[in-house]
């Protein structure tokens, strides 16, 4: 009877811990430390409950109050949720009405709030578990376009068209990446090349020489030498800051 006693007081205690640590207005892991193993279980418990009960700006609030603790999976999961949530309902609006739907009909649709949708959609494309989705439809691209190439070899025009369309984009990049990286910057005057490199090797007194001499032979070209010279500079002094 007697341990009984204790059991129920000890469970007390710790409920009282972890309620009181939820009562707070921001959740700090300072608020934290001080629970068992046990108590952090009930904790987190609590929160899962909590996050599945309730919408819109309460569950914003709930979130606010958890940031400092909440370990990045679970942030994670939140905003895959949210995505998942937010795409189903931008699709069955747009399929049901034909129109792109207000933020009124995606909160009731989500059950998210307004402001939640709002900062979803206007920062999804740098959020890197975004990326990393494209990513993933990158990865079968090569699986997509061996599809295609199947219906095309069959015959299908459609297929062959936008296969060679596909296959011709890819060359077109490959080319013009290859170009860019290939392209060089310099000078030639008669059988005498200066490149860009060698530009930053020159001190001022020689670019001032360089610069005169220009300026007489090609006064028009006056910007273009004095660009040419800044841009210099400018690369000497991150070379010194490096």
């Amino acid at each position: 009877m007697v341990v009984k006693k204790k059991g129920l007081q000890k469970f007390t205690e710790s409920e009282k811990k972890v309620n009181d640590v939820m009562s707070l207005e921001r959740i700090t892991k300072k608020d934290v430390e001080h629970l068992s193993d046990a108590e952090r279980i009930s904790l987190n418990e609590i929160i899962a409950e909590k996050l599945n009960k309730i919408n819109g700006e309460e569950r914003d609030e709930l979130i606010y109050k958890l940031n400092e603790i909440m370990p990045v999976n679970v942030k994670n999961q939140l905003w895959e949720n949210n995505h998942y949530k937010i795409t189903c309902a931008l699709t069955k609006c747009i399929n049901d009405y034909g129109t792109m739907p207000t933020k009124n009909q995606l909160a009731e649709e989500t059950g998210l709030s307004r402001q939640t949708i709002h900062k979803h959609i206007n920062d999804y494309a740098t959020n890197p578990l975004y990326l990393k989705e494209l990513d993933q439809f990158r990865f079968l691209s090569n699986k997509v376009l061996s599809k295609v190439f199947k219906y095309a070899i069959n015959g299908d025009l459609k297929a062959c068209r936008l296969y060679m369309d596909i296959v011709g984009g890819l060359n077109n990049q490959i080319f013009s990446d290859t170009k860019k990286v290939q392209q060089n910057n310099f000078i030639q005057i008669n059988n005498t090349v200066l490149s860009q490199d060698e530009l930053k090797e020159l001190n001022i007194d020689q670019l001032n020489s360089i610069e005169t001499v220009l300026k007489n032979v090609l006064p028009q070209k006056e910007k273009i030498v004095e660009n040419m010279q800044n841009e210099n500079k400018n690369d000497n002094v991150s070379d010194n800051r490096l």
